[in-house]
């Protein structure tokens, strides 16, 4: 009897560590693209735009019932929510697209009426708004992320940011002028200013920083990519750490709920790879 009992917290320790041993792995294993994750996170962080990517991986982490926000009250796509980004590198290479943007609208008011004085790349990228707008919701989003990926031929141009016709005329252009172009089309095709985001991600797998659309189709945020014909979720992407989210009103960076304060401030940081 004195034996069992001297070893019965010996039995009771091993069997606690068997449980818990158990418990780490079952956590590690819960946990999307951790690997992913902690090899960004281990970057060198005397750089900013590594702190970038190391603060927001985090944001990846947090799901919609660990934040507490129901499906059908989501403000942003990846059901995160987003804060104002109020100067910087971004800020104003958006600000500029904007500018941009209004000129090449001014063409396409133009074309609209004076059809022999449009200049190609403007009929080409009315062409595609027609037929979009000859359907409705995920086959609309669809004829624009196919038509505008077949349009414009990838090429890494990292200068600077083109609107629709710009890309058009050049012929190429990197990932986001196709988003950019994508957004533009969406627009111009019926879709609400408020169901549209240009959103830009930090890419795991390649490890550099990549630029989509979104846009709310239902309860759902739709992506359309330059890298692939079919449409997606958000939620499909696994591997994609949200940044930034631009739109009609500005650019906002995606934070997670009550912790912005606590990350470094990445509002005067750039895109590491656009």
């Amino acid at each position: 009897m004195r034996g069992r009992r001297a070893s019965s917290p010996w039995r009771v320790g091993l069997i606690a560590c068997f449980f818990l041993v158990l418990i780490a792995a079952f956590a590690k294993s819960a946990i999307p693209f951790a690997s992913g994750a902690s090899q960004v996170a281990g970057a060198n962080t005397a750089n900013p735009e590594d702190s970038v990517v190391r603060a927001n991986t985090r944001v990846a982490f947090a799901t919609s019932g660990e934040r507490g926000i129901p499906s059908a009250t989501r403000s942003e796509p990846f059901g995160l929510h987003s804060v104002e980004v109020t100067n910087g590198w971004l800020l104003n290479t958006w600000r500029g697209v904007q500018k941009d943007l209004r000129v090449e609208n001014e063409i396409l008011k133009r074309c609209r009426t004076q059809a022999d004085n449009c200049p190609r790349a403007a009929r080409t990228f009315l062409a595609i708004v027609a037929e979009a707008r000859a359907h409705t919701g995920r086959a609309r989003i669809g004829i624009i992320n196919r038509a505008i990926n077949l349009a414009i031929r990838a090429k890494r141009d990292p200068a600077y940011w083109m609107g629709p016709l710009a890309a058009l005329t050049k012929g190429s252009g990197d990932c986001k002028d196709y988003a950019v172009a994508k957004y533009v089309a969406l627009t111009e095709a019926g879709v609400a200013e408020e169901d549209l985001r240009l959103v830009i991600v930090h890419d795991l797998a390649i490890d550099e920083d990549h630029a989509i659309v979104t846009t709310r189709l239902g309860r759902n945020w739709i992506v359309l990519d330059n890298r692939w014909l079919a449409l997606t979720q958000d939620a499909d992407l696994r591997r994609a750490v949200p940044l930034f989210v631009l739109d009609h009103d500005g650019v906002r960076r995606f934070i997670n709920d009550g912790a912005a304060t606590s990350w470094y401030d990445i509002s005067s940081s750039i895109p590491s790879s656009l």
